[in-house]
């Protein structure tokens, strides 16, 4: 029986640049040859998994040291290889290194990932190499029942299997007015609006909702710091809305994983930097999970002086005017669906490095001044220009009244006589 597998590779490396592509191989027989040799091949053998690595990662001519590559979450090593060779190769078996694995209508899925994750070398504190994480797939078709192992009925389902297996990519971005595209440049005048959305990417996880638990605003990229402004708080209050701000979170939901909201633009009192950070802490739950206290998106009305969800009732909301929200006699995360094979698949979960909330940092956001400051770009007040226009008189007065009097004291100099004795013979 042929075996296809499929192998999708993907670099991610430092700044958000993503490099994939994707290669099918058939064991016995030989594939075509690739036009060039990619940095990464992989080979999905019946019950091995065969990885070589080019130590020229990234085409640069830096090479990477074998020691700084480890397969899988159980952090495998690579074979022995000699320093003339230029590749690194890792030979495990499939169920070896914490691999996953996945059951699909059509194949049976092992995933793993190659992760390179430089050192300095010596007594320098310097790198010339990114890390990089390289996600690896081998899918393998399901015509027929290929286990040899008796079937036990003590499966975890299938919806919580996937929650405790899948890895979730969690974002935060500044997008433009419409929402439509990411913003291009992070000024702003004192008194706009930023937009910010947040988002997981759930994959072929089960569908899941997102909620914004908090965030902070501060100098640097580090929360800790002081001063620093509260925006959201006690598990989903967007409390900046409290103030004269208008920030409030955008209804309806354009997905249940992603949510967006405003926040009006300010700097810190007593300080001459013109830029802050935003850092939010995101956590998802199940998306028919009904919203409550601990998970929720509340905005605060203005016009009607109450709190107002984004979904939900509005009893979740009524704990932001307390500043205490909290659910008594249930876990601060987990609902009890969400808790249900948790003990059984915490072996699995601990090795997939899976996370369901994440904290990102958004910035530096840089404000330019507010419109019709006097200085702010340039621009000056209309009591600014009359002052202006008044001295520039008053000079020009001065300046005519010294000229005039200048002119009349020559004028005068140059009309008097001079009278000369003249002696006369007799």
């Amino acid at each position: 029986m042929d075996l296809s597998c499929g192998v999708f590779i993907c670099f991610l490396l430092l700044g958000g640049t993503e490099l994939c592509y994707s290669q099918t191989i058939w064991s016995g027989e030989t594939s075509s040859p690739l036009p060039s040799r990619p940095p990464v091949v992989v080979e999905c053998l019946e019950a091995q998994l065969v990885v070589t690595v080019s130590k020229d990662l990234f085409g640069t001519g830096k090479l990477i040291r074998p020691a700084d590559l480890i397969l899988g979450p159980e952090n495998c090593e690579p074979l022995v290889s000699a320093d003339m060779e230029d590749v690194v190769r890792f030979e495990v078996g499939l169920h070896e290194c914490g691999n996953g694995v996945q059951v699909t209508d059509s194949a049976l899925v092992y995933t793993t990932f190659l992760l390179h994750s430089p050192r300095p070398a010596g007594n320098l504190s310097i790198l010339r190499t990114n890390r990089a994480e390289i996600p690896i797939e081998c899918h393998y078709p399901r015509h027929r029942n290929v286990s040899s192992q008796a079937i036990l009925p003590t499966w975890v389902p299938f919806r919580t299997t996937m929650l405790s297996e899948e890895k979730l990519v969690f974002s935060l971005r500044l997008m433009e007015e419409d929402w439509g595209s990411e913003k291009r440049s992070p000024t702003f005048q004192l008194g706009d609006v930023a937009y910010l959305q947040a988002e997981v990417h759930t994959g072929s996880h089960v569908p899941l909702r997102l909620f914004v638990d908090h965030c902070v605003a501060t100098l640097t990229p580090d929360r800790s710091v002081s001063p620093r402004h509260t925006i959201v708080d006690f598990h989903g209050c967007l409390v900046d809305g409290l103030s004269d701000a208008s920030s409030s979170f955008k209804e309806p939901r354009p997905r249940p994983e992603t949510l967006q909201f405003t926040v009006d633009m300010f700097h810190f009192a007593n300080d001459s930097r013109n830029m802050i950070y935003i850092t939010c802490h995101l956590k998802v739950t199940l998306a028919d999970r009904v919203p409550d206290q601990l998970n929720k998106a509340c905005s605060f009305i203005k016009s009607s002086r109450r709190w107002s969800p984004v979904e939900g009732t509005a009893d979740i909301c009524r704990c932001c005017n307390k500043g205490s929200c909290g659910l008594p006699g249930r876990s601060r995360r987990l609902s009890r669906l969400e808790r249900r094979g948790r003990k059984s698949a915490s072996q699995t979960r601990n090795r997939r490095h899976v996370t369901e909330e994440a904290e990102i940092t958004v910035g530096p956001l840089i404000f330019l001044g507010k419109a019709g400051d006097p200085g702010a770009e340039g621009s000056t007040s209309p009591h600014a220009s009359v002052m202006l226009g008044l001295g520039l008189a008053t000079v020009l007065s001065l300046t005519l009244a010294t000229l005039v009097l200048v002119l009349s004291r020559r004028r005068r100099a140059a009309s008097r006589s001079v009278i000369c004795p003249v002696s006369v013979p007799q």
